[in-house]
């Protein structure tokens, strides 16, 4: 068996790479149940990178293995193993929260989701938490009408670019707003309809873009004084989203838009939404964005990949802003 090494944390602090490192382990005898996945790739979430500096809201007792999301193929499974799909060399899908940087994970065979072994892994590797927030986004909160426009900020995310992806394929029309004016290449590469970047004559750029449509759902990423400038930009009863803080500021909205238009705002935190639904409504959604990964319709670009011994570098890269995809972590075995 090749070495084993996963990327582990004692503490947490304000430098994430700062607090960890990779450190050598031996499996554990496997027990009836149990499989050893051989780790093929992990992404870095800034969830992740919120749980190393400890502002996420949602902290594993210490010390902790990283990485929250990932894919890998069955290496050995424990006496009398077995399930449909369960198999050495089969592609599956980790537990949410499994320590994913990783070079290898045991699991609980019954919880492993096969997965298509034709498809890219890496891809596969972030379909657990950025693609169902779009997905979730989309279909939650307001019941949308085909060739209907949706709002959101942020949109060269990796969330935004899945929900860019997700509205096309649903026949929605997107509007997306962005920070930089280098980041609107490759939304309007992935897809969107419209893509502008964010300043104080928003509102009237989108109601020229779109013709005056009628705004029924905007979704926030970012909060302070741009989650106003969405609310500008959407209808009387609409509902307003916000799922992220990039900006580091409390969202800002103008009593007006609640007071004269009847805007709602709600908040979305993907953790609720597993922790509330019935694990079949759950296994559909990811079958169903594992099936569309798998088809080629759904992908997010690769900023780097790195080895678990490279996890300081990998999340320093990660945590860092101006980034051209997502930063993974894909072990050489």
């Amino acid at each position: 068996m090749p070495e084993m090494l996963r990327a582990q944390y004692e503490r947490r602090g304000p430098v994430p790479q700062d607090v960890i490192h990779a450190v050598e382990f031996e499996t554990p005898q496997l027990e009836a149940g149990q499989a050893l996945v051989e780790v093929t790739a992990a992404p870095i979430n800034p969830s992740d990178v919120l749980t190393l500096t400890g502002e996420y809201a949602q902290l594993p007792p210490l010390p902790a293995i990283g990485g929250r999301e990932g894919v890998g193929r069955i290496a050995v499974l424990g006496p009398g193993t077995q399930g449909p799909g369960i198999g050495v060399g089969q592609l599956v899908l980790l537990p949410r929260g499994c320590g994913s940087w990783s070079t290898h994970v045991v699991a609980e065979a019954a919880k492993l989701l096969p997965l298509p072994n034709e498809a890219d892994p890496q891809q596969l590797a972030m379909m657990t938490i950025n693609p169902p927030t779009a997905a979730l986004l989309l279909s939650e909160f307001v019941k949308l009408d085909p060739g209907e426009w949706v709002i959101q900020n942020a949109a060269n995310s990796a969330v935004g670019l899945y929900l860019v992806q997700l509205a096309r394929y649903r026949g929605y029309r997107t509007i997306n707003v962005v920070r930089r004016e280098d980041a609107v290449a490759i939304v309007r590469e992935t897809g969107g309809d419209v893509v502008v970047t964010d300043d104080d004559g928003l509102a009237r750029r989108v109601a020229e873009a779109t013709g005056g449509a009628a705004i029924r759902l905007g979704i926030d990423a970012v909060g302070g004084t741009a989650t106003g400038r969405l609310a500008d930009c959407l209808c009387d009863d609409a509902i307003l989203v916000n799922y992220g803080r990039m900006s580091d500021a409390s969202c800002t909205v103008q009593p007006d838009a609640f007071i004269f238009r009847n805007l709602t705002m709600r908040g979305f935190w993907l953790v609720n939404w597993f922790r509330q639904t019935p694990e079949g409504e759950r296994a559909v959604l990811l079958g169903e964005i594992a099936d569309l990964i798998a088809k080629g319709k759904m992908h997010a670009p690769i900023h780097a990949t790195y080895d678990v011994s490279e996890i300081k570098e990998a999340v320093a890269v990660a945590a860092s802003g101006g980034r051209s995809g997502k930063v993974l972590i894909a072990p050489r075995h």
